[in-house]
């Protein structure tokens, strides 16, 4: 990999990144508007409609996409990720966009945390004392036992958990069956089972909200191209660190936007959690 296509890489991840944070921005107004089921599912009908015409124009078309070897775990990969989708943007309704992503930037530990049980694989003493000290920062920003805890904290939390779970199940397929297989999986599996869900809790938009929702869905499709692009360019630990830029700009947009509050102990913690993941990741790259 040569460093033209390093520093496009990283360059592609920091807007990949800000995409996607203005897309957990839209998604925080239409949930607070609307129910978070049919939100989520008109996001996923756009989505999986980019993922078809993805696949349509790769050699083999949809059948060659469609061609897994293991469609047991590829419908548990498009499931989870539907369903933590709708809890997410859930959190962002009821805790706002900085203390959910604060909380959330804790999968990357989780993935390094059950890739033992998960995968298989070996997880040194070093990286397991990385996980415990970010989960250490999780629990500064959480406060449990020094303010009235509310369980509505908790709920990034499982996000995080279903996100780690997600990106195992997906190393795990990449082990027989392709990027691109892996990838329309994921866009028809979460779009039929939103759609299943979210038919019954349709609700009439305005024309002002249909245009935001017609932005949510260019974001998803975008983010989700420039995410491609980015590791197509570059080696995935080379730009998986700017990945914790979302939390930066979703910070921002919340601040700004929304009338949020950074507060102290979010700042404290999510910093702990952010250098124990980039610990992590760099034990995981010396290791390889």
């Amino acid at each position: 990999m040569t460093e033209q296509n390093r520093r496009l890489g990283i360059w592609l991840m920091v807007v990949t990144t800000f995409v996607f944070a203005m897309q957990d921005g839209i998604s925080r107004h239409l949930a607070g508007e609307y129910n978070v089921w049919m939100v989520v599912m008109i996001r996923y009908w756009f989505f999986a409609a980019f993922v078809v015409a993805m696949a349509a124009r790769k050699p083999g078309g949809l059948r060659a996409a469609a061609a897994t070897k293991q469609p047991v775990v590829q419908i548990a990969r498009g499931l989870l990720l539907a369903l933590e989708v709708c809890v997410m943007v859930t959190g962002f309704v009821l805790l706002g966009l900085v203390e959910s992503h604060a909380v959330f930037t804790s999968y990357p530990l989780l993935v390094a945390a059950l890739s033992g049980p998960v995968l298989g694989e070996k997880v040194g003493w070093r990286r397991w004392a990385a996980i415990g000290i970010g989960f250490i920062g999780v629990l500064v920003i959480l406060q449990p036992g020094l303010r009235v805890f509310s369980p509505a904290a908790l709920i990034p939390l499982l996000a995080a958990f279903m996100f780690a779970l997600y990106g195992l199940l997906t190393r795990y397929a990449a082990r027989q069956d392709s990027a691109t297989v892996s990838f329309f999986w994921t866009g028809t599996v979460g779009a039929v089972t939103m759609t299943l869900i979210g038919v019954w809790f349709w609700e009439p938009m305005s024309a002002r909200d249909w245009g935001w929702m017609a932005v949510l869905c260019c974001t998803a499709s975008l983010g989700h191209w420039l995410l491609i692009k980015a590791y197509d360019v570059a080696e995935a630990s080379a730009v998986q660190p700017f990945a914790y830029l979302q939390l930066v700009f979703a910070a921002a947009l919340g601040i700004t936007v929304f009338g949020e509050a950074l507060e102290w102990n979010v700042a404290v913690g999510a910093g702990i959690v952010v250098a124990a993941g980039l610990f992590t990741l760099w034990r995981a790259r010396v290791k390889e």
